[in-house]
């Protein structure tokens, strides 16, 4: 489960958060599940679904006339590839901007700021 995914919907991460909690599911007990403000329809999920195989990230299986899915790439993998687009994207692939802003606007914790000396000073050495 750790190779690197195609790009993922902020719609499909939605689903696949779903199959990460619990899987595998048919395309209806993921419609079932979906969140009701999204107002998604069986066809919307399996569309969704169809889109998540064909780029590699849920896997199928045949359950007699339906298909059972399951996620094929961690959690883990689709957080960091979607945080390295939104650093690309806003702060030009540099992280100490990031950081920055995060701390002029006080919402990092005196835990999260002893976390990130740790992990410089590991990285440093």
């Amino acid at each position: 489960m750790g190779r690197k995914p195609a790009r993922i919907s902020e719609a499909e991460q939605q689903l696949l958060q779903l199959l990460w909690d619990e899987s595998p599911l048919g395309a209806a007990e993921i419609a079932e599940r979906a969140p009701a403000d999204r107002g998604w329809s069986l066809t919307t999920v399996k569309t969704m679904l169809s889109r998540l195989v064909a780029k590699g990230v849920l896997g199928a299986e045949p359950d007699g006339r339906r298909f059972l899915y399951r996620a094929l790439v961690a959690r883990e993998t689709v957080a960091s590839n979607q945080a390295g687009r939104l650093i690309d994207r806003l702060f030009g692939g540099r992280v100490s901007p990031l950081v920055a802003q995060l701390a002029e606007e006080g919402q990092l914790s005196k835990d999260d700021l002893e976390e990130l000396e740790a992990l410089v000073r590991s990285l440093k050495s």
